[in-house]
């Protein structure tokens, strides 16, 4: 094994680990924290995969903004007048069986997989107007040209969501 091949294991135990962590915890906040967690790892993944843009995409929008929005509803919400209740009283042998399983069966299928590149040609995310620039100017000139009223609609729309959160944050 080379060196990028530990690095992906290590950053795919993290990831798994991490979202393991994020549906266990009991208190939200170290929730939120493996959630970044795994996130930051995801991002980690794209860079050794050589898809920079996702990766930086992946820190800022879901390591930054997201989690930002997570934290902004944990805070929101008053955690200490929650009744504690038990969801899964005597389920809980059930489900580690359906786990395991579901595991088992995931690795069976993973081995059997053949892995190939899904494109013939690879190199035409790294070109732009026949110079080859890399990954994240060709997705950027793809961006910023062809799909320009789209990606500005979604940022309105997520300004307007924001803008929403303060207004309901306020009158609490």
């Amino acid at each position: 094994m080379n060196g990028e091949a530990i690095l992906f294991f290590l950053f795919a135990g993290i990831c798994l680990g991490g979202a393991v962590l994020v549906v266990t915890m009991r208190n939200p906040m170290y929730s939120a924290l493996s959630l970044l967690a795994t996130f930051l790892s995801m991002a980690a993944l794209f860079f050794l995969q050589h898809a920079e843009f996702l990766g930086v995409v992946q820190i800022f929008v879901y390591g930054g903004g997201i989690m930002v929005l997570f934290l902004f509803v944990i805070m929101l919400v008053n955690l200490q007048n929650l009744q504690e209740t038990r969801l899964f009283l005597s389920q809980a042998r059930w489900a580690w069986l359906l786990i395991v399983g579901m595991a088992s069966l995931v690795i069976v299928l993973f081995l059997g997989l053949s892995f190939e590149p899904p494109l013939s040609n690879p190199a035409a995310f790294e070109m732009v107007e026949g110079e080859s620039l890399g990954n994240t100017q060709a997705v950027a000139w793809v961006l910023y040209r062809e799909y320009l009223l789209p990606f500005e609609i979604a940022s309105v729309f997520l300004l307007v969501a924001m803008m929403g959160a303060v207004v309901l944050g306020r009158r609490t």
